[in-house]
């Protein structure tokens, strides 16, 4: 070892091994020129499922993962139901302690525990773990969070009271929100970007839209992208519950908590998780014979300036978003066959996104399916728009369009097709086209163009 260090001391020398290693990282114009970039593996773990198989069935099925929260600190708050993960080890509940030891667990939040496990199936679905140097210089990890784990916070507070030893060595480790990229990155050697965004609700489609551009614009040929959520407690239940965000009227009965569009919707139910892509380089794909999703065509993203946590009434930020996904795909409104809404079940939030829509896809709403999948599963925050963006790659693939569980009764001025509680066969078009839309507090939207994947 001493010796291979004096020798990267001589300047030729160092020189000379930089380019052996890092050439592979340069790319031409030429060879930056249309790269298309496609989806090859997915990893879930979330309310509705935890693998995506399972995800996907019950999401279809029109099945729901959102429960009564039990633990007895929540019985003074006015909600009371959340999308969880059942962790346990029977049959039926998910068990972490399998995927890690307990010293491992003590390293990490539950959040970055989520994203290892589903960047693992993903990269598994992908048959993706290289061993060469630079394929490994060539891969990178976008990977959001939206929320720390507020319980580490609370308890380390209270661990201080007692004395300065009480405080673990990993809690500032824990909270940061990079460190779901940085364990991903470390488990498996990728040295390409390592990109943590950090943008409230619309952190996962900033994740998957970021990762994109660094494919398309050559900065890796592979990209694992997504984000994480575990920051279920009574202090942000009690939170969003003072910004009146929250459903407080299905705390008895919490499968009808969260119901999109629907008239009777009066605020979203928290859920956690994480949902993991595998984006890549067309032709490296093709190469190595990975099966193929998708197509990811175009991102857009935009800023309402308008308020800290309502969106601007005549939906000018979904607007623009979703108009340069569009314009970045080379696409028109009418090229659209489905789009994976944002939709919270907030009574402003759903209302503006449906008028935004309806005024930039004008005659064309007629033709146009509109879902949100949030009825299942709760909004993920951080994790929201990357598992959405998992279904609406599912839904270009099959040609099944996901439906808005719990629409019983719409209201008259929001009548698009909101794909009410069953699914709907994908008919028409010469090619499935789908908008996966994601807004988030501070004004922060994002819009991601995504294709069924054909040759041509």
């Amino acid at each position: 070892m001493v010796a291979s260090l004096s020798c990267l001391q001589r300047p030729g020398y160092r020189a000379v091994w930089q380019r052996r290693v890092f050439i592979q990282s340069f790319k031409t114009s030429a060879e930056l020129k249309d790269r298309r970039v496609v989806v090859t593996g997915l990893g879930v773990i979330s309310p509705v499922g935890c693998t995506v198989h399972k995800a996907w069935s019950t999401i279809l099925g029109g099945g729901c993962g959102i429960v009564q929260l039990e633990d007895e600190r929540y019985n003074n708050l006015p909600c009371q139901v959340a999308g969880l993960i059942q962790e346990g080890k029977d049959a039926q509940k998910f068990d972490l302690t399998s995927h890690f030891s307990k010293s491992e667990l003590r390293s990490m939040a539950p959040a970055t525990a989520y994203a290892i496990i589903a960047a693992q199936e993903a990269l598994q679905d992908a048959r993706w773990f290289p061993e060469e140097e630079k394929l490994k210089q060539m891969t990178g990890v976008a990977v959001g969070m939206g929320m720390i784990d507020l319980v580490d916070v609370c308890e380390t507070a209270e661990a201080l009271k007692k004395g300065y030893n009480r405080v673990s060595p990993f809690f500032v480790p824990r909270i940061l929100p990079n460190m779901a990229a940085g364990q991903i990155s470390i488990k498996y050697g990728f040295r390409g970007p390592n990109h943590t965004v950090s943008t409230a609700c619309a952190t996962g489609a900033h994740a998957v839209g970021d990762a994109f551009r660094f494919v398309q614009r050559g900065d890796a040929d592979v990209m694992i992208c997504g984000g994480a959520e575990a920051c279920i407690c009574p202090l942000s239940i009690a939170g969003f519950c003072r910004l009146r965000a929250l459903s407080t009227s299905y705390n008895k009965t919490p499968e009808k908590a969260s119901r999109p569009f629907d008239k009777g919707r009066d605020g979203f139910v928290m859920g956690e998780g994480s949902a993991m892509l595998v984006l890549e380089e067309l032709h490296h794909a093709l190469s190595r014979g990975a099966n193929i999703y998708a197509e990811i065509l175009g991102y857009g993203l935009s800023g309402d300036a308008y308020h800290l946590t309502a969106p601007k009434e005549d939906g000018t930020g979904a607007i623009l978003a979703m108009s340069r996904a569009l314009k970045d795909a080379k696409l028109h409104p009418h090229d659209i066959g489905y789009i994976n809404a944002h939709a919270t079940s907030t009574p402003v939030g759903d209302a503006i996104e449906s008028t935004a829509i309806k005024t930039l896809f004008g005659t064309h709403c007629n033709k146009l399916a509109v879902s949100s999948t949030k009825g299942a599963h709760g909004h993920l925050l951080g994790a929201a728009g990357n598992l959405e963006a998992v279904f609406t790659v599912m839904a270009c693939h099959t040609a099944w369009l996901p439906p808005t569980i719990n629409l019983d009764n719409p209201e008259e001025s929001m009548n698009l097709n909101y794909v009410p509680n069953k699914k709907q066969e994908w008919f028409g078009g010469i090619k499935r086209f789908a908008l996966k839309n994601a807004f988030g507090f501070g004004g922060t939207n994002a819009s991601i163009c995504i294709a069924e994947y054909r040759e041509k």
